[in-house]
Order: structure tokens, then sequence, then C-alpha cells
């Protein structure tokens, strides 16, 4: 049922959206790929089985899932787990047991708890830096790099990596360079094609984009590293299930149609934010007052529909509590709208002289722009502003 590796790496990315990683359901004929809800299957003697034993190693639904994200992003190879974190964990423990990573200080917190509270019982030193900074990378190498670990544009910061530049310095130095693209989707960014070695999405935002999963994966090109990747997957069990694949496969069926209304809604409340006495500043790379722009245009294809913006402690509150379209809530990427303040939602994990420091503070609110019209978005942001 899944195509050929390669198979529609000729093919636009429109395409690849519909068709990459599956083909009809070869009994029936079924055009969309079945829910292959089963936990082991049937051998036909000893040692005889058609390619599956048990669901844990493999299963058609989450195949043609990796498939098709793997061709999204030009890779070779997708690996899927049950969430973002459980991909990049495993990464972590493929790639650099008892080592080092350099990974950007402005993460998901949830990220950053895990290097932060969890690596070290593992074993392995996280050292978190400003990545859009080379010397501070090149004085956080050590020789037992293993990992340097990027996520851009960030969370919640829209912060942007040079990702060509650190990729130079990763090879020079023996290290493996991995993307954490969730904020951009791989219709506005491909991190392979600047010479990353791993690509992460959490596969609940942008990719499935509806708001009703839980899901990662993790993209590479070389056979050896997927090869590995799999075999700690196998062993240790974060696997997404069968339901959740197909569900993703549906999300991605529409991905370059719904990331291009993203991205216009994006670019739209950037603006206004931008104009709003309220608003002390907006962090958005499309807006030419981003600090990085020029980059941002440079290696990405559209800007996402991810911003912050910073407000007095008592307008972020009044936005927050009072937009009705924009709902409050953890998560983003649906295509309904959402809103948080970082501070006390997504990264309320990150210790407070640490967001202090980066400028997390109580006034930062982030918003994810859905795909409803952007007029009512600007109003409905608007009316809650201006309420007394």
């Amino acid at each position: 049922m899944s195509e050929p590796p390669g198979h529609f790496d000729t093919r636009r990315f429109d395409t690849r959206c519909v068709h990459a990683g599956q083909s009809p359901e070869p009994v029936t004929g079924a055009i969309t790929l079945p829910v292959f809800q089963t936990s082991t299957y049937v051998q036909d003697g000893l040692g005889r089985h058609r390619g599956y034993e048990y669901a844990r190693l493999q299963n058609p639904t989450r195949e043609a899932c990796e498939a098709n994200i793997a061709a999204l992003e030009g890779g070779r190879h997708g690996v899927a787990f049950s969430s973002g974190l459980a991909a990049i964990e495993c990464l972590a423990k493929t790639v650099a047991p008892g080592a080092h990573i350099v990974s950007e200080e402005n993460t998901y917190g949830g990220t950053t708890r895990m290097f932060t509270q969890v690596f070290d019982r593992l074993g392995i030193d996280v050292t978190l830096v400003d990545t859009r900074d080379a010397g501070a990378i090149r004085a956080a190498l050590r020789p037992d790099t293993r990992l340097i670990h990027l996520e851009s544009p960030s969370n919640p910061l829209m912060r942007i990596a040079d990702i060509a530049a650190v990729v130079e310095l990763a090879r020079r130095h023996g290290a493996l360079i991995c993307v954490d693209s969730t904020f951009a989707s791989p219709f506005n960014q491909k991190p392979l094609a600047l010479g990353a070695d791993v690509v992460v999405h959490s596969t609940t935002k942008y990719l499935a984009g509806h708001s009703d999963l839980l899901g990662g994966i993790l993209v590479v090109d070389d056979d050896a590293l997927a090869e590995d990747l799999r075999f700690v997957r196998k062993s240790t069990g974060p696997l997404p299930g069968p339901l959740d694949s197909w569900l993703t496969l549906r999300g991605t069926k529409t991905l370059h149609l719904r990331m291009a209304r993203h991205n216009e809604n994006g670019m739209r409340i950037a603006e206004f934010l931008q104009s709003h006495p309220a608003v002390r500043a907006v962090h958005y790379p499309g807006l030419p007052a981003h600090p990085q722009h020029d980059l941002a245009r440079r290696q990405m294809r559209g800007f996402s529909g991810m911003l912050s913006a910073e407000f007095s402690h008592a307008d972020a509150k009044r936005l927050a509590e009072g937009t009705t379209l924009f709902r409050l809530a953890e998560s983003l990427g649906g295509v309904e709208s959402m809103i948080c303040v970082p501070a006390v939602m997504t990264h309320a994990s990150v210790p407070e002289a640490a967001r202090l420091r980066l400028g997390i503070t109580g006034g930062l609110v982030r918003l994810s722009a859905g795909i409803e019209d952007a007029r009512d978005l600007v109003e409905d942001l608007e009316r809650a502003l201006d309420k007394p």
C-alpha cells in the first residue's frame, strides 16, 4: 500500500501532500488508507511472515505516515513517535548517550525541562546557548559534543537560527545537527536541504493541523542513523497508534492549503499588533522590523501563523482572557486560532530567572493564527485590547 521510497521525489510539494507514501489498498481498492488497528499479525509458519510481526515493529498506517512526511521534508526516512518530546529523547539516546549536547536556550518549555531535568539522569549533559550567535555555539562545543539542537523559529520568541552556518560549524566538529522545525512546517522550511542531519516535528501541530492527536517524527537521510533510531524506538516503545498515524495523514493532505492561510493570517495579525498602542514589541520573522528578517527570508518560504507580542501584564491578561475566536489553550498549529501566556502555561516549568533573562515575562503573549478570516481575527484582538 505504501509507494516505494523516492517515488514522489520528482513531484511538487502540493502533490506529495496528497499522495506521497500511499497508494490504493490492494484488496478492495479503497482510495483512503485503512487504519490497521491491530497489535499482531498471523504468520504463515515458523520464521515465515508477510513483512509484519508485531505492531511495535511494523504497522502499515504508521509506515505510510512516515513515508509521507519524509517526502514532504525531502528526506529518505521518517521515524514516527507518540510525541515530539519522545522523538527528541530517542534521538538523544541514539546519538549522545553519556555525551554532550548544545541546544538553543529558547525552546519549548517541555524540551527545556527534558534537557535540564531528565537528561542528566541519563548521563547526557546539555549546554543551552543563544544559537543566533555562532560564537556562543563555538564556545560551548566540547570534544564529546555529539549533537547541536536548534529550534527555528523558536518558541515563543521566534528566534531564527542560521541553519547552514551552524551546519558548517557542526561538520568541522563532527557533531550532528537537529532542527526542530515545528513552527515552520515543511511547507515553509527545509532544514535537510540546508545541510541538517535531522528534522524533528511535533506532528500534533501544523502537520496534523486539527488539534485532535499527539505525535512526533524525525526525518533523516542517513540509512544507518535511521536504522539506529528504529532500533531504539523498538526497544523503548514510544510509538504513535495507527489511528493517530491515520489522522496525521489526513492532515498532511491539506497542509499546503492550510499553511498558505496560516502564513497570510500570521502576517496580518503581526502588522495589526505592530501598530497598536498597547503593544510594546512584536516577534514575527515576517516583519521587516524583526532583527533576523533577512535571514528568515533566505531560508524560509513563509513565516507561519506563529507570533508573540509584549504587553503590560494587565493588558496581556485582558487580551488572553478577552478573545472569543482566539481560544485560551496550550498547543498551536490547528485550524482554530489559539492564544496563551507562556510564562504561566507552556514555559511555566522553565525556572523564573531563566524565563526573565530570555524575556518570557508575564506580559508576553503567544498567538497561533488559525485559518479563519483574518478580518475576524484582527477584530477579535482589537475588541479584547480595547475593553475597559
